[in-house]
């Protein structure tokens, strides 16, 4: 597994817009457990799924939902921070509409294998979407594209690139970065970067 980055900055600039420890960047750094999958947007589908019962989207299904545009600074816990990200993009609120689940944690699984944990409260009440466009084009294969886990006030590693689906649980299961040693839940403005 390989990770690209543009290096570890330490502590912030003192600007009240960062979290603690992060420092402004005006690039997008790249970083990835593993090479960019591939995906068609024929074979692309998101789901959901809870005990044996599951939704799915294609992209075509994915296209014709409600579509919001997004406005958010992202945090990411190699210490660099990008302001005011605009992405488009599908709410978690509207894919889970209609749909009653128990559980209080949700797996995220990307094309690729790569997982990631994230409490249900976590994903709802517009805190989260299946985005697909950044600065007003698709998104880039190398950032996730076609469509990635947008969930920006979590570190950036909670917004799973390749997005395929969502497996509710109800207990938590650490993903990829967690089971390395990551926080559970990854709050930037707490510094929940290990545990």
């Amino acid at each position: 597994m390989g990770i690209v980055s543009s290096g570890f900055h330490g502590r912030g600039s003192g600007n009240t817009a960062l979290p603690p420890g992060q420092h402004e960047t005006r690039d997008f750094p790249v970083l990835t457990a593993g090479p960019a999958p591939l995906i068609p947007l024929a074979e692309w589908e998101f789901f959901i799924a809870e005990n044996g019962r599951r939704l799915s989207w294609s992209w075509d299904d994915f296209m014709a939902l409600p579509q919001d545009e997004i406005t958010k600074d992202i945090h990411c816990v190699t210490s660099w921070s990008k302001l005011g990200t605009v992405w488009r993009g599908v709410s978690l609120d509207t894919l889970f509409d209609g749909m009653e689940t128990t559980s209080g944690f949700a797996i995220a699984h990307s094309y690729g294998g790569y997982t990631t944990n994230i409490p249900v409260r976590d994903l709802l009440g517009s805190k989260a979407w299946v985005a697909w466009e950044f600065n007003g084009g698709p998104l880039e294969r190398a950032h996730g594209g076609p469509a990635r886990l947008l969930v920006p006030h979590l570190y950036f590693w909670k917004s799973a690139k390749w997005i395929h689906g969502l497996e509710l649980t109800g207990a938590e299961v650490p993903g990829f970065w967690e089971s390395n040693g990551y926080h559970l839940h990854g709050d930037p403005w707490r510094e929940e970067r290990y545990s």
